[in-house]
This record gives structure tokens, sequence and C-alpha cells, in this order.
């Protein structure tokens, strides 16, 4: 029987509550394990729908799971409600123009990510409850994707172990699977402590700080000629030991984000950091520190439930945009440059078409040359069969972290293929609740997977989440 129409027409019932939580998200951009009341909001929302809400999951005060269902297979779906920082920005306009200068934005859509993985567990819990099956709907709200590594985390803690299969979604430029790729990446930071003196009567007594991180920086950057074309560092000044430049610089602290095509790879890379810190302090007579802040591991994939997925993605369609979604999306397009468009085709491996907004399905094999990140459901994807799906909340060409994605992140067109992808999701948890043959495929596929090379955290022992880390 196919359940999926019945399925769809729920989510249709339920959407205008979830496009208004994704909104209200909207409203009160938060970053990096500061979501309180973004996650605030999503815990009133499983209440009202009657999930059983469990709260500071992997002692993360913003991190929630809610559940609902008795027995059978647990699917668990992902949602995120994380901001960035210096990305305010009015909704609605194809101009730059903040809301707040240097205020916070949703620049990767979360906001919208959050609310439609919930709309799909609540529309797969009234399923399940009407149709007298065994099974249970869990949604993770999960804060910090942005650098915080929060599901990282979570996975340690053991909130997934249970999980038979987890979906999730991004907003995106197009309706597609997503490519199983993602770097591997640890964030760490570097403290060096000098001797601080007057920079003009005593310089020979002073040990600059601030001159160890430089000397590290120039040697990491000679470093990236001898690493994988794959690999990736990058780094921020926290602390640049003062503004006075007629005193010796006693302490300073550096943030590098080292990124890898895979965790071994990754923790060579860090090591070689590490060395290179080492001797910047070895050269300067100062002491370093070197203290990881999160880490996050390549993302696993599982051809069953990307085939699966697949088919759900074809059989539903992309969303279904009207003319004033075009309008919008031709205006932010003109602010957009020609390599933001050309690189987003690119992506799928498909010739621009001039189209505004993405009004097809990827195919499943194209030759792809997509733009790799990193995100912390790599760690998931280890430790339970994972997939997810793109959905076209912005105009092609959109690049994230941008203005942009803030600018249309409470468009109609957003809302459209925020519920369209709940639907994508809650069908793919129909099946695999009604069809045990598929969690058993995806089982063994990620047994294949994982047999050569068992899960590791890359999160090192004692380190805790980083519950401050956005005030540096």
């Amino acid at each position: 029987m196919d359940n999926r129409s019945t399925l769809w027409r729920e989510v249709d019932t339920l959407k205008p509550r979830f496009i208004a939580l994704s909104e209200r998200v909207w409203g009160m951009p938060e970053v990096c394990y500061t979501e309180e009341r973004s996650c605030a909001e999503h815990v009133a929302e499983l209440t009202a729908q009657g999930f059983r809400v469990t709260r500071n999951v992997a002692g993360i005060p913003t991190a929630v799971i809610g559940e609902a269902g008795e027995g059978g297979p647990v699917i668990g779906f992902m949602g995120e409600y994380d901001a960035l920082p210096g990305l305010s920005q009015e909704a609605g306009v194809a101009a730059h123009r903040p809301i707040e200068e240097n205020g916070h934005g949703h620049g990767c859509g979360h906001n919208l990510l959050g609310s439609a993985a919930m709309l799909a567990a609540t529309a797969v819990k009234n399923w399940l409850a009407a149709s007298g099956l065994p099974g249970r709907v869990r949604y993770y709200g999960c804060p910090a994707e942005e650098g915080g590594a929060a599901k990282a985390f979570m996975v340690r803690a053991g909130a997934f172990k249970d999980a038979d299969i987890a979906i999730s979604w991004h907003p995106h430029n197009f309706w597609e699977v997503t490519p199983p790729l993602s770097l591997a990446n640890t964030r760490a930071d570097f403290s060096f402590t000098g001797r601080s003196a007057h920079a003009a009567a005593f310089p020979h007594l002073g040990r600059s700080a601030l001159d160890a991180v430089e000397l590290m920086s120039v040697g990491v950057n000679y470093m990236r000629e001898h690493m994988p074309s794959d690999a990736r560092v990058h780094y921020a000044l926290l602390d640049t030991g003062g503004i006075a430049p007629n005193v010796v610089q006693g302490h300073a602290r550096v943030r590098y984000s080292i990124r890898a095509g895979d965790l071994p790879g990754m923790l060579e890379l860090v090591e070689r950091v590490r060395k290179i810190a080492e001797g910047a302090a070895l050269m300067t007579e100062t002491k370093v520190e070197m203290r990881i802040i999160s880490a996050v591991s390549n993302l696993l994939g599982n051809t069953p439930l990307e085939d699966a997925m697949q088919s759900v993605l074809e059989d539903l369609g992309p969303p279904h945009f009207d003319a004033e979604d075009q309008r919008f999306a031709e205006a932010i397009r003109a602010t957009l440059s020609a390599q933001d468009i050309a690189a987003a085709w690119s992506g799928i491996g498909m010739t621009d078409t001039g189209a505004a907004l993405a009004d097809f399905t990827v195919p499943p094999q194209t030759p792809r040359k997509p733009m790799i990140g990193s995100t912390d459901i790599g760690d998931v994807s280890w430790v339970v069969p994972t997939v997810q799906a793109h959905a076209p909340t912005v105009a092609i060409g959109t690049a994230f972290h941008t203005w942009q994605v803030v600018a249309q992140g409470k468009s109609p067109a957003a809302h459209k293929a925020m519920v369209q992808v709940a639907k994508a999701m809650a069908g793919l948890g129909v099946a695999a609740l009604t069809n045990p043959d598929l969690i058993a495929a995806a089982k063994a596929d990620h047994a294949a997977r994982t047999r050569a090379m068992p899960y590791v955290c890359p999160i090192p022992a004692g380190v805790e989440p980083p519950l401050t880390m956005s005030r540096g």
C-alpha cells in the first residue's frame, strides 16, 4: 500500500505551524551554543505536538530530543537552529541591508532546517499513531553545527546509539540527494605566552607572543604546498596581546580550523600544525598550549538510503514556484557574480539553463565538482545509517554564509522548499517503517563501510562541549 499521498496531505495540514516556527527562529538568530530562545521554541512545539521531550542532551543546554511511538524501529530526524555572526539582514530585500550592525543572521538556513525536520517527524508520528504499527519517531534538535560540533558530542554521549536510520536535509540551490562528501575538521586554539616589556627601553627583555603567532602563520603557509589538495587550513586571531605597539605582547591566541578528506588525514595534519606551533614557540622563546575546541568526522555514505531518497524525490518532484518567487529570485541573482552562478551549476555537473530557481530533480549520476565543507552530521553517519536531501530554498548561485541567504530565509519560495523536503523526509521515514528490508540493507551497507575503519570520535577524551566558544 502506498501511504505517501495520505502522509503528504498530513504535512500540508501541519505546515502553517512549522512555517511560523521557522520565521520565529529566523527572527531570533543565535550563534553556536547560545540558542536558548530558538531551542525553547522547538521544545514548545515538540510539547504541543505530543512528543516526549528530553532536554540537556549530552550536557548541552540547547540540545533536545523529542520522541513518540512505542517499540519497533527508531527513525531519527535531525534538525538545527543555530545562526552565524555578522550576517544580519532584512528579509525579502535584494540588497545588503543589515537589521543590526554586526548582528547575527541565519546565513545557512538553519531556521528552515530544524522546522522542516520537525514537520517531517510530526507527520510520521501522526501516521504511526493512526496506523497502529510499532515504531518510534525521534526528533534531534541539534545546536552549534557551525563550528561547535554538537552532534559529535551527542554521538559520544550515546544519543544515537539505538537509532536505526537518521534522516536530515539542508537548504540549498537544488533538489537532490545530498552527496555524501564532507571534510573531517578539527578546531584548535594555540595560546602563546611570552614576556611583556617596554618595546623601546627594554626590547631585549621581551619575548613576543604575537611574533610567535605570526611565525606560526608563516610556517602553516609554507606547509600548504605539501599537504593533500583536498585539505584546508584556516585561522582567526582571537587575542593579539593588546593594542599598544610600545609594549611587547606577552600573550596571544589564534584559532585554527584544520580539514582533510578523512579522519586519518585530518589527524596527521593536526599533528603537523602542532609541530609548527611548537617551532614558532622555540624561535621566539615563548610557550604554547594547544587546546582542541571541537572536531567532526567526514560523512559516510549509505547507498540503500540514498537510492530510496532519490526515488522519493523523483516521485514527489521539486517545489512548485510561482511568478513572484521567480521575480525575487531574479533580483537576488542580480546581486551574485558570474562565478557564483557557474560554481553552483558545476557543483551538480550540469549546464546553466539560466533558471533563477531549481524546478527539476538532479540526476544521481552527474560529473559533479562540488564545493565541500564540514558538518557534524559526519559523526552521526559513522554510528547510524544516514541520508540527507537538498532543497532549493535560494536562487541558483546563492553562496551560503552570506547576507543573500538571510534575505531569502523567510521567502515564500523558501517555505515551499521547506515543506516539500519535509514530505520527502517523511516519505522515506514511512518507507523504512513499512519495509524492514530497507533498514536491513542500510545497516548492512553501513557495517561494510565501517568494518575496515571503526568509528573513533575525533574529539579527545576530556574535551567537553565548548559552551562559550562563540564568545572567544
